[in-house]
């Protein structure tokens, strides 16, 4: 067992700051077979009790982060065209790849993600095809990606507007147009939907790129789309609808102009990358305003760094920036954590600090938004996997 004393919690559990009537608390945490156990402001062990106890110098302890959209491990730096899997640029309809074929956890962007209190990451192909393929929450420690897997699939990656329309333009095939984009999605859903309705009565053999929307179509994941401009985020939302899915809307970089018809969408938002370029025509409006826009209106929002477009270890500073331009305090923890965490699909395991979930916990010597915080300490599964030179021995 592990426990965690004289810690300023912040557990991002209603139930927790319900039961102590506060946001953050002096406490404890006591973990075991990598999971929470307790969460109390004082735990008091018999003495036989075989614990390892670490003085947490009432540093701020929290769940770990969560970063919701990313292609750390496929997209790796260092590595230029060899180390980039990302996109599977020949055919705009690919279902059937999976993420966890092509994440290398020796990337050096998990250990910047560990190193900054980051715990699990949603990773998953880019925005080259119309359907990408599918995207896996991992944690951020360990060798074999396979160990590594806290849901997969986690979300089937689709994207509109300008990437797959410039990537297959001069390749004579579609799509080149935006109708063309929505063209091929709706023939693939419709595909899809027919073939598992005759698969399900056994008059179909088996397809394994039909195969793939499985999970989307039954509710237990999202289509993750790529959107950027108002319209593609109409035509995302109209699709969506059109055959009854479930799905997240990232990047979103006007959402803050339609921040209204979003809400009613019911469809939650990751908003960025905003600490990068305007660099194409659709990404004219980015702007850290828009998570908190979102955010104030009701929407369910987190934020990404879209790594290598920004980079992993940059997460709690893009969302301090968003709370810099209107983002409540609040909400960018939310973001951070249990939002994240929810919009993944994994709020059953991370992005709270309450007793049966996985001991992701990330330690802080301040605000993780602020630029002069240090992360102290990073606990995966109940293992120290970073600790900082700074924090006293144990």
């Amino acid at each position: 067992m592990l426990l965690l004393e004289n810690a300023a919690i912040r557990s991002m559990s209603d139930a927790i700051c319900e039961k102590y009537q506060a946001d953050i608390f002096e406490g404890s945490i006591l973990i075991k077979d990598g999971k929470i156990l307790e969460v109390s402001p004082n735990i008091e062990l018999p003495q036989s009790a075989d614990c390892m106890k670490i003085n947490m110098n009432h540093y701020l302890v929290m769940p770990g982060l969560i970063e919701a959209h990313c292609h750390m491990g496929i997209t790796e730096e260092k590595k230029g065209q060899e180390g980039d899997d990302c996109n599977e640029t020949v055919h705009p309809v690919t279902p059937m790849l999976r993420a966890i074929d092509a994440i290398n956890t020796m990337d050096a962007a998990f250990a910047d993600a560990v190193r900054a209190g980051i715990t699990s990451a949603n990773i998953g192909p880019g925005s080259a095809n119309v359907v990408g393929g599918q995207f896996a929450v991992v944690k951020t420690s360990g060798r074999r990606i396979d160990d590594l897997i806290l849901k997969f699939p986690s979300a089937m990656k689709i994207a509109f507007g300008e990437n797959p329309k410039m990537n297959y333009a001069g390749m004579n095939t579609s799509p080149v147009t935006r109708m063309a984009i929505a063209g091929l999605l709706r023939e693939e859903l419709a595909g899809a939907r027919d073939y598992l309705e005759k698969r399900d009565q056994g008059s179909a053999d088996v397809n394994l790129h039909y195969e793939a929307w499985r999970p989307v179509f039954a509710k237990e994941i999202p289509l993750k789309a790529h959107v950027h401009r108002v319209d593609d985020i109409f035509t995302a939302i109209r699709i969506a609808r059109e055959f009854d899915l479930n799905m997240t809307l990232d990047h979103c970089s006007e959402g803050h102009l339609i921040a209204e018809e979003i809400l009613e969408s019911g469809y939650p938002a990751v908003v960025g990358p905003d600490l990068t370029t305007r660099n194409k025509i659709e990404v004219q409006n980015v702007a850290f305003k828009t998570a908190g826009i979102l955010a104030n209106a009701g929407v369910t929002v987190s934020i990404t760094t879209d790594h290598p477009v920004s980079l992993i270890q940059s997460l709690p500073i893009c969302v301090g920036l968003s709370v810099k331009h209107g983002l409540a305090l609040e909400d960018g923890f939310k973001a951070l954590t249990i939002n994240a965490a929810k919009i993944c699909g994994v709020a059953d395991r991370i992005g709270s600090i309450e007793p049966g979930k996985d001991a992701d916990l990330a330690v802080y010597d301040g605000n993780p938004m602020e630029i002069f915080t240090h992360t102290m300490m990073t606990i995966i599964d109940g293992e120290i996997v970073f600790r900082n030179e700074l924090f006293p021995e144990i």
